[in-house]
């Protein structure tokens, strides 16, 4: 099935979009991450989805959706990132369709399982250091989900909710050109349930 975005390939640079992806030198990395395939987790895919659309970000941001391959996030930022900003459905407090913005560091992640067939985002930044990388400044944008059940389509919360976190990932990339941190404590948003959830047998095969 084709769902209309590139997944675990970079979308093709907006207008003005710096460097071609394999040079990352200064840029942000902007990665959508969840699964299409289970309502409100596609958030993330669908948000950078419409960041990828003129009149796009600013040309250090490199915008991609890795959907559900944690293995190519995970050797995407072994290039070396100056920044790594998370957009994913994230459970937390307020209703569905509440974003969040959040700094994470190394001492927010604690352990997880790597899965080089699934998203745990976790996992992935907590593994980082063993594949050789280091862990840039790294923000999640998240959203909280009402649905997380099996099916394709957001949430009316959560479909509601696309363009403010999409303004909020251009609100972030601005303060973090200027050296500044959001508010809030650091996580980083666990997998919706068992990390099963983003395997890609979860996935049906594409043709």
């Amino acid at each position: 099935m084709n769902t209309g975005a590139d997944e675990a390939t970079p979308h093709a640079p907006a207008r003005g979009q710096g460097p071609a992806p394999g040079d990352p030198g200064g840029l942000v990395l902007v990665a959508g991450i969840g699964n299409l395939f289970l309502r409100d987790d596609g958030f993330g895919p669908e948000v950078v989805r419409r960041l990828a659309d003129p009149p796009g970000l600013p040309p250090e941001a490199r915008v991609v959706d890795y959907g559900i391959r944690g293995m190519h996030l995970a050797y995407d930022l072994l290039a070396g990132y100056a920044a790594l900003v998370l957009v994913d459905a994230c459970p937390g407090e307020g209703p569905p369709g509440t974003v969040t913005v959040l700094e994470v560091g190394p001492d927010d992640l604690g352990e997880g399982e790597f899965d080089a067939h699934g998203m745990n985002p976790v996992a992935v930044l907590a593994n980082l250091g063993q594949l050789g990388g280091t862990l840039p400044p790294a923000f999640v944008v998240g959203c909280v989900p009402a649905d997380l059940g099996e099916g394709i389509g957001l949430s009316a919360a959560v479909a509601a909710a696309v363009p403010e976190a999409a303004e909020a990932v251009r609100a972030l990339l601005g303060r973090i050109r200027q050296g500044d941190a959001p508010p809030g404590a650091g996580r980083v948003c666990p997998p919706p349930s068992a990390p099963a959830a983003r395997s890609a047998a979860s996935e049906p095969r594409r043709a």
